[in-house]
């Protein structure tokens, strides 16, 4: 766990050397703070969305208007996360540098060009560890806090006093091939019908989490039961 003035700070649960501006399909999941069930509710294998719902659900379809290499597969919202696959298809672009030496035609140097940044500073050690943790520009990473923070903004100016929060992460992975979009696809497609048995479901992590202290106590859950 690295440093930055004296706090400790979470490593990144990003893949370590992937660039993830890289052409291809991700599968997402993004949770609320302490998987809080802002969402909704899911009723015989049925979403019902809250108005919070709604919300997220309505920001996930509007990414390809403002990212205009992403493409949209499969998503679902449910109680307290969102599941969804982005597709990237970046397309590589030739970057001109427009300095004009011509004074006595300054005009000439107005074209419109792509805006670049400059990143050369004396202070070596804070660059390199801000460049570390920021994300690239048109990666999955820059996209899925885009969607987070609209999603906030919206949420929270319609229910001041929920405190909604997201999860500070988000899950991600990287689909390989196409067997795997098929069978994360499904997924996405049959999550509310399998929710009863969802890890994100807190029943469920109540029934894990008693049969556990059943069995810590018991020693063996069956010996127990016979008793």
């Amino acid at each position: 766990m690295k440093q930055w003035r004296g706090k400790y700070r979470i490593s990144s649960a990003r893949l370590q050397h992937y660039d993830y501006r890289t052409n291809g399909a991700y599968f997402i999941t993004i949770c609320t703070h302490q998987q809080v069930y802002f969402f909704g509710e899911c009723l015989d294998g049925e979403m019902k969305l809250s108005t919070m719902g709604a919300i997220v659900q309505g920001f996930w379809y509007e990414i390809p208007k403002h990212f205009s290499f992403v493409s949209l597969g499969e998503f679902v919202v449910m109680p307290n996360h969102v599941h969804g696959i982005l597709i990237l298809n970046n397309t590589v672009e030739t970057l001109q540098c427009n300095v004009s030496t011509n004074a006595a035609q300054p005009e000439q140097s107005l074209q419109p060009v792509q805006t670049l940044h400059c990143n050369v500073s004396t202070d070596a050690p804070k660059n390199e560890f801000f460049s570390a943790i920021s994300p690239d520009a048109g990666s999955v990473s820059t996209i899925v806090r885009s969607y987070k923070s609209i999603c906030s903004k919206h949420i929270r100016l319609a229910f001041p006093a929920q405190n909604f929060r997201w999860q500070t992460r988000f899950y991600d992975h990287i689909i390989r091939d196409e067997p795997a979009y098929e069978k994360i696809s499904n997924y996405i497609l049959h999550n509310p019908a399998s929710w009863e048995d969802d890890k994100f479901n807190h029943s469920v992590k109540w029934r894990n989490e008693n049969a556990q202290n059943v069995e810590n106590r018991c020693g063996d859950v069956a010996i127990c039961t016979a008793r």
